[in-house]
């Protein structure tokens, strides 16, 4: 496992909507480290840095 495939988490959002309309939780906290796929997710500029946004169900696993 390479640097670039760890991350740490500073944001998250509220969870995905199933057809019903119920939130589906995130399972992942903010400064959660976690593992990521070597490929997916969009990165994005905020404020002069690069970041990389994921769905939930795209990460693979958190650090304890």
């Amino acid at each position: 496992i390479t640097k670039n495939n760890e991350g740490e988490v500073v944001a998250i959002g509220p969870g995905a909507k199933t057809k019903a309309g119920e939130v589906i939780p995130m399972t992942v906290s903010i400064g959660d480290k976690v593992l990521l796929p070597e490929y997916g997710g969009l990165a994005v500029k905020l404020d002069g840095d690069e970041l990389h946004l994921f769905r939930n169900d795209e990460i693979l696993g958190k650090f304890e």
